[in-house]
C-alpha cells in the first residue's frame, strides 16, 4: 500500500509576519522564499497582497523567483481581493489563490452581518470567480472549529461545486482539542465524499498550546495537507510549528505511515534565517531548533550520550542540519577572504547577489579589525541590515557626542544627501541618543511628522567587543515603520537604525 503524502504548506510570511514586533521588509521575505524552497515546502503562502502595497511586491517579487514550490496569495472572499492577488502571483510557476471567509455563528452575527445563505452565496461567487483566473484554488473557512458542523460541511461542499481545489479547516482561535479534531475531519470527510477529490488541509493555532497535536491528529483522520509556520510564529501564541510538524512525521514514522517531500536537513538554516530576519529569538528549551535541543548536562544523560546518542536522543542534530559540536565559534575573521566569506553566507542560508557580497564583505572587513571573535551571529546581523536598508535620501557621514552626569547630551549629526549635499546639525537630549535622534529629526524634517515608539538594542553575541544590533519603530500618523543597524558602537547603530526608519518615512512623503 502506497503511503499518503503529507504537502506542507507553510504561511511564515503571511500569518508568521503577523506576530507582534516582528517586521519583515520585501527583500527578508525573498531570502525567506527561497530558503523554504531549498527546504521543500510544497506551497508558500507570500502574504496578504490586498492588505498592503509591501505585501503586493513582495508576492511579485517572490513569484518569479520560485519555480518548485507553489506560491500562494491569501484573499478575502470579494472580488477586489482576489483579483489584487491573482495579479501579484500570476507570473509563478505554480500559481494558488487562497480565498477565505468565517463560518462561524459568533463571526457570522459580529463580524460579517451575515446569514448562513449569504455566505454560501459568497462562498458561490468568490470561488467560481477565483476559479476562473487560476486553476488552483484553496477555500478555508476561517473559525471552522467553531462552526456548526452541519453547516461547514455544507460549506466544504459549495467550496468545491464552485472550483476549488483544496479545503482548509482552520482553527483559527486554537480552542480545539486533538480528539475534537480528529472527529470533525472524520466528519467532513463522511458527510462530503466530494473530499476525496481534492486535498484536504489544516491549520491550527497555538492557543492552548496543542496547535502541533491538532494537526497531528487531523492527519490521522485523514488530512493531506498541513499548514505551518517556522519556529511556530503567528499573531496571539502563534501558529503550529512546522519543524516539529515534519519532525514528528519523520522520527514516528511508525505510527503515521505518511510521506512528506521535505529536505529536514535544512531545517535548522531555515529556522535561525527566519529568527534573525524576523527579530524574533529562538527560546532556548524550543523543540526541534532551541539552543538546548540536543544539549545534556546532566553526568547520567551525557554518560548515555557518549555511549550510545539513541538513549537520549530520538533523532539526530545531524538530521535537522546542526552540526553535533556547533557552539557558534569562530569562522570568519579580518584575514578572510571575499571567497571564504561568501561560501559561508550562502552556507547560512542566504542567496545574495555580486553586488550584496561586495558590500556586505566591505562592511565585515570594517568590523571584524575591532572584533576578535565574528561569529555566524555578527554574520547574518550584517546580512539582515544590508536587506532591511532601503536608498535613502540620508546617509551618515559624521557624529560627535557630548555627554556626562553633570552636563544635558549633546550630539552634533552630520548627513550626506542622496546629491551630494552636507548638512550638519547639534542638539540637545536626555541622554546622546535622544540628543542624535533631535539632530536628526532637524535636518531631515521629521520633528512635527514621526514619534519614536519603541527602542531597542540586543547584543547579537557574547563578550564585551559583542554587536549590537539597534532596532526603532517610528510612527507617523497611522503608519509605522522600522529601521534597523548593526555594529559594535552601540550609539552609531542607534544613530544609523533611526536613520533607516527616518529614511523609509521619506520615500514614503514623496510617493
Amino acid at each position: 500500500m502506497t503511503e499518503r503524502k503529507i504537502k506542507i504548506f507553510d504561511t511564515t510570511l503571511r500569518d508568521g509576519e503577523q506576530t507582534p514586533g516582528a517586521h519583515l521588509s520585501v527583500n527578508h521575505k525573498l531570502e525567506i522564499a527561497l530558503a523554504l524552497e531549498r527546504l521543500g515546502v510544497d506551497v508558500i503562502e507570500v502574504g496578504f497582497p490586498a492588505s498592503s502595497h509591501a505585501d503586493e511586491r513582495a508576492a511579485a517579487m517572490i513569484s518569479q523567483r520560485v519555480k518548485k514550490s507553489a506560491v500562494c496569495g491569501l484573499a478575502r472572499a470579494v472580488k477586489n481581493d482576489i483579483d489584487i492577488a491573482w495579479n501579484a502571483i500570476k507570473s509563478a510557476a505554480n500559481p494558488r489563490i487562497h480565498v477565505f471567509i468565517a463560518t462561524s455563528p459568533l463571526h457570522r452575527e459580529h463580524k460579517l452581518h451575515m446569514t448562513k445563505e449569504d455566505v454560501l452565496r459568497r462562498i458561490d461567487e468568490s470561488v467560481s470567480y477565483a476559479r476562473s483566473l487560476c486553476c488552483d484554488i484553496q477555500f478555508s473557512a476561517e473559525d471552522a472549529t467553531r462552526t456548526e458542523p452541519e453547516f461547514l460541511a455544507e460549506a466544504v461542499r459549495h467550496a468545491i461545486a464552485a472550483g476549488a481545489s483544496t479545503i482548509n479547516i482552520p482553527d483559527t482561535v486554537g480552542y480545539t482539542t486533538p480528539e475534537e479534531f480528529t472527529n470533525l475531519i472524520s466528519y467532513i470527510r463522511a458527510s462530503v465524499p466530494e473530499t476525496d477529490s481534492v486535498a484536504l488541509s489544516v491549520h491550527c493555532h497555538d492557543d492552548l498550546g496543542l496547535a502541533v497535536a491538532n494537526s497531528l491528529a487531523a492527519v490521522r483522520a485523514g488530512a493531506t495537507q498541513v499548514e505551518c509556520t517556522v519556529n511556530g510564529i503567528g499573531e496571539r501564541a502563534g501558529n503550529a510549528a512546522a519543524e516539529e510538524i515534519i519532525m514528528a512525521l519523520t522520527v514516528r514514522n511508525d505510527t503515521f505511515s505518511v510521506t512528506h517531500g521535505i529536505t529536514t536537513e535544512e531545517i535548522m538554516r531555515v529556522s535561525r534565517l527566519v529568527a534573525s530576519l524576523s527579530g524574533l529569538r529562538i527560546p532556548n528549551g524550543k523543540s526541534i531548533v532551541g539552543k538546548n535541543a540536543f544539549l545534556h548536562e546532566s553526568g547520567i544523560h551525557q554518560h548515555g550520550v557518549i555511549t550510545n546518542a539513541a538513549t537520549y536522543e530520538i533523532m539526530t542534530p545531524e538530521s535537522i542540519g546542526l552540526p553535533r559540536h556547533d557552539t557558534d565559534r569562530l569562522m570568519l575573521g579580518k584575514l578572510s577572504g571575499r571567497h571564504a566569506f561568501s561560501a559561508r553566507v550562502a552556507e547560512l542560508g542566504y542567496n545574495l547577489a555580486e553586488e550584496a557580497i561586495n558590500t556586505t564583505f566591505a562592511t565585515f572587513k570594517e568590523i571584524a579589525e575591532r572584533k576578535d571573535v565574528m561569529t555566524d551571529s555578527d554574520v547574518m546581523a550584517i546580512i539582515n541590515e544590508y536587506l532591511d536598508t532601503v536608498s535613502g535620501r540620508f546617509a551618515l557621514d559624521t557624529f560627535q557626542i557630548q555627554s556626562g552626569n553633570r552636563m544635558q547630551a549633546m550630539a552634533m549629526i552630520t548627513l550626506v544627501r542622496e546629491d551630494g549635499a552636507r548638512f550638519s546639525e547639534a542638539a540637545l537630549g536626555d541622554g546622546p541618543v535622544d540628543a542624535a535622534f533631535n539632530a536628526i529629526n532637524t535636518i531631515t524634517g521629521a520633528w512635527d511628522h514621526v514619534t519614536l515608539e519603541t527602542y531597542n538594542i540586543t547584543a547579537v553575541t557574547e563578550g564585551a567587543d559583542a554587536l549590537g544590533e539597534v532596532r526603532v519603530k517610528i510612527k507617523s500618523g497611522d503608519i509605522a515603520l522600522a529601521g534597523r543597524s548593526v555594529s559594535s558602537d552601540i550609539i552609531k547603530a542607534s544613530i544609523r537604525a533611526y536613520l533607516h526608519a527616518i529614511n523609509k518615512w521619506l520615500k514614503l512623503s514623496e510617493t
